[in-house]
């Protein structure tokens, strides 16, 4: 299945770096990679916050030549520089080239839909509008995430999600993993950063436990879904542990 995907392995160069124990390489993600072996045509990395999943997913969506803030291939804007330097010290395997590439990350989205208004508006780039289907500031945050991905993905196309849970209900996030697997079976790959039970439910993919060395895990040997389910299992009782003793 691997010979099909866009991107078939990343690995740090270790013997680049200088120290361990400045940032981004004090971290325990960055600490712990070697090297990513893609295999399935989508790829969930999780783990607790702080563990590094949007410093590393930032730098493979950099190493792929995607804006660090979001948007595709020919987003070239910025308004803060926050950006490590973890990209420099990737180094991304291909089987494939993608059609078309697109960096979406939930914290920065505002600005990638702001930069496409103002293409639109003070550049002259009307195809943009039909191409995201209309302003995505005209709904709501949800309604945009949604948007995006069924007016600007397309088939053959290689996609890096940061939380894209972050503005969606349960039933959108159900929505978003058929648009998901609709791309796939058109030959595109996503590689996810998530803490959603919904999303790294999908069949078709892997999950990477940024907390055990990348291992990979199945569905209901993680954390997320353990935690989820022992909660809405018993929620008095857990409200009783968590306020009361």
């Amino acid at each position: 299945m691997d010979n099909q995907l866009i991107v078939r392995q990343i690995y740090l160069q270790k013997e680049k770096i200088e120290s361990w124990d400045t940032y981004p390489f004090s971290i325990e993600a960055v600490k712990n990679l070697e090297r990513i072996h893609f295999r399935f045509p989508v790829t969930f990395l999780i783990g607790e916050n702080g563990i590094g999943k949007s410093t590393l997913i930032e730098a493979i969506a950099v190493s792929c030549g995607l804006n660090a803030e979001g948007g595709s291939q020919n987003f070239q804007f910025s308004t803060k520089n926050t950006t490590s330097n973890l990209s420099d010290y990737l180094h991304v395997l291909t089987y494939n080239r993608a059609k078309t590439k697109f960096f979406l990350r939930a914290e920065s989205f505002y600005n990638v839909a702001s930069e496409i208004d103002r293409l639109v508006k003070e550049d002259g780039f009307y195809s943009l509008t039909d191409a995201y289907g209309g302003s995505l500031h005209t709904c709501s945050h949800g309604e945009s995430f949604l948007k995006l991905v069924q007016n600007r993905f397309t088939d053959h196309g290689l996609y890096i999600l940061d939380e894209p849970e972050a503005a969606l209900s349960i039933q959108s996030q159900m929505k978003l993993l058929c648009l998901i697997d609709d791309l796939v079976k058109g030959g595109s790959q996503f590689i996810i950063a998530t803490h959603s039970p919904i999303l790294i439910s999908y069949r078709n993919g892997e999950i990477l436990d940024l907390e055990n060395n990348f291992k990979t895990v199945e569905y209901k040997d993680t954390t997320i879904y353990q935690t989820y389910k022992l909660y809405l299992d018993r929620p008095e009782r857990m409200q009783q542990e968590l306020f009361d003793e």
